[in-house]
């Protein structure tokens, strides 16, 4: 190539010799092909570095560290070296679809605006190929609204503007381990819009070596310290209680302890919601997606809770917050989760008792 490359692929990698091949092998599959493949090891144990020594691409460039420092300061490295005017997130083990990089060019050709974009994905867990249980359809609008209340984007999905991403110091934050990329996402989002391409453009790998399984705690932890900031401003002290009560049962999805969490949930829900709202005039049709996806999560936790038997039906019911849109599930659907959890714990009394 005769000048920097369009795009350049950032990769931290550690002991991806097994897994590593697969993914490199759909890039040499890319439709788009001024590229160039930043991977950084961290000081891998098994056979990674020979076998990126041996890749027969040379589009593909490996830099070895001399002492591990972990994920977000080798894809900081990678960043540093990266050339392109779009750079795209990748991990050793995720597949990208043919057009992947076709696509999201295109679009951030055709939408300056837009400083961030990712695709939808699908999941890859052993030969199986499962749907993304992340949200289907989606505007700029609704993915703001969601980076406030749950993380909608897969990073080995993303593509982002360098010359907005130069402007980030550092470009991933170590201290956020394991939720840097979420970090990410707010950060880049003060610097212009957001979207996704709705299209799976890439199979996300889930395995037990994946560091999503291995770190859920350190997580989750991050996870809270970044939407704790993103709070702050709207609600001072009360920020930590409400990125715990967020992360816990809307992005860990676990079920509520009592009415009184519910009520303080959907308390944190409504004022955040009010005031994402009072932002911009948004589209009607925005306004109500975003209101669709946020009733569709409180459902969500009302119907796990019911099955757990940690709510009664009265106690779901009865805590209704206004201006959620649908704001709670149908009263049919919360009778059968009702019914679901009678059983289980029915079940569960029996198992005991043999």
């Amino acid at each position: 190539m005769s000048g920097p490359p369009v795009v350049s692929v950032i990769m931290a990698a550690y002991n991806g010799a097994d897994l590593l091949p697969a993914t490199l092998a759909t890039l040499q599959k890319q439709t788009f092909t001024d590229f160039e493949v930043i991977v950084v090891d961290d000081c891998s144990q098994d056979e990674t570095r020979e076998m990126l020594r041996a890749w027969p691409d040379p589009r593909v460039r490996m830099i070895a560290l001399d002492q591990n420092g972990g994920p977000v300061r080798a894809r900081n490295r990678a960043f540093a070296e990266a050339r392109g005017r779009y750079v795209a997130g990748l991990d050793q083990d995720d597949l990208c679809l043919p057009d992947r990089f076709a696509r999201q060019i295109a679009y951030l050709d055709a939408h300056p605006e837009t400083v961030l974009l990712a695709s939808a994905t699908e999941v890859l867990e052993g030969a199986r190929l499962l749907p993304s249980p992340h949200v289907a359809h989606t505007t700029p609008a609704l993915l703001r609204w969601l980076i406030r209340i749950e993380n909608p984007f897969v990073w080995s999905s993303v593509m982002v503007r360098m010359d907005a991403a130069r402007r980030l110091n550092p470009f991933t934050r170590p201290d956020i381990l394991y939720a840097e990329d979420f970090d990410l996402y707010h950060r880049m989002a003060a610097l212009g819009e957001i979207a996704r391409i709705d299209t799976p453009l890439l199979a996300y790998r889930r395995h037990a070596g994946g560091a999503s399984q291995r770190y859920e705690d350190r997580m989750l932890a991050s996870a809270r310290q970044v939407l704790a900031g993103a709070y702050t401003p709207l609600l001072g002290e009360q920020a930590e209680p409400a990125a715990a009560l967020v992360v816990e049962h809307l992005m860990h999805g676990q079920p509520v302890p009592d009415r009184a969490t519910l009520a303080a949930l959907g308390n944190y829900l409504v004022r955040l919601q009010e005031a994402f709202l009072a932002e911009r005039p948004w589209r009607a049709a925005d306004i109500r997606l975003v209101r669709w996806a946020t009733a569709r999560r409180w459902a969500d936790v009302s119907r796990r809770s019911l099955r757990a038997g940690t709510l009664s039906l009265g106690d779901a019911l009865a805590v209704r917050p206004p201006h959620l849109g649908l704001g709670h599930a149908g009263l049919e659907e919360l009778l059968w989760a009702r019914l679901i959890g009678r059983a289980r714990r029915a079940r569960q009394r029996y198992t005991f008792a043999a």
